[in-house]
């Protein structure tokens, strides 16, 4: 896998909850133990990644630490030359599972959480990261990361692109090649975008 670089990754600022979501109970998830990410990076980022749901935040010591998926992500984006501040990370699910849960359930009631995010933030771009993001930023269960990538997609009145969830990324090297292929489709949009709107 071509991951060997001398970035580093480091832990992104975490995004507040809005006032009267930060203990919101209503997907059950908080029964898991894990605390409610809101998402993190920058909040006013034209591209909006969207994952299932968070990865670990502390070690067993209660230490920051950077899960295998965001370390991934954020080599994938230092590789494809986009910044961090063009870059905000959230998910379908705003709690970490730790046990056996009411998939169908926790998702449709936070998505209503990522729906209001979304039209709050006005991304230019989302980029679903996974066959889970898609599937219910798509409101389809069948979606499939492999027919959907390197398309785009409108969905939710925004210009939409998909690829594998960097956690896949990770386990099977012979994907970190579509991967990128999938950042630089992204990336290449959002900077003739750019150079247009200077023009």
């Amino acid at each position: 896998m071509e991951m060997k670089d001398e970035h580093c990754v480091t832990a992104w600022p975490e995004e507040k909850a809005p006032p009267g979501i930060e203990n919101c109970t209503d997907c059950g998830l908080y029964t898991h133990g894990s605390r409610l990410i809101w998402g993190e990076g920058n909040p006013d980022a034209p591209i909006m990644i969207l994952l299932d749901n968070p990865g670990a935040r502390e070690d067993r010591e209660g230490n920051p630490f950077v899960c295998g998926t965001r370390e991934t992500l954020q080599k994938a984006a230092h590789a494809a030359g986009v910044s961090k501040e063009d870059l905000y990370v959230t998910y379908v699910l705003k709690r970490r599972p730790t046990k056996a849960y009411d998939k169908v359930h926790a998702r449709e009631v936070c998505m209503q959480h990522l729906l209001a995010q979304l039209e709050n933030k006005s991304p230019q771009f989302v980029f679903c990261l996974g066959n889970v993001a898609a599937q219910s930023f798509f409101a389809n269960q069948d979606a499939e990361v492999k027919s959907l990538r390197q398309k785009w997609h409108s969905s939710h009145g925004v210009k939409t692109v998909v690829s594998y969830h960097p956690l896949a990324v990770r386990r099977r090297p012979n994907l970190w090649g579509p991967f990128m292929e999938d950042w630089k489709f992204v990336v290449t949009a959002y900077k003739m975008k750019n150079h247009n709107m200077m023009r």
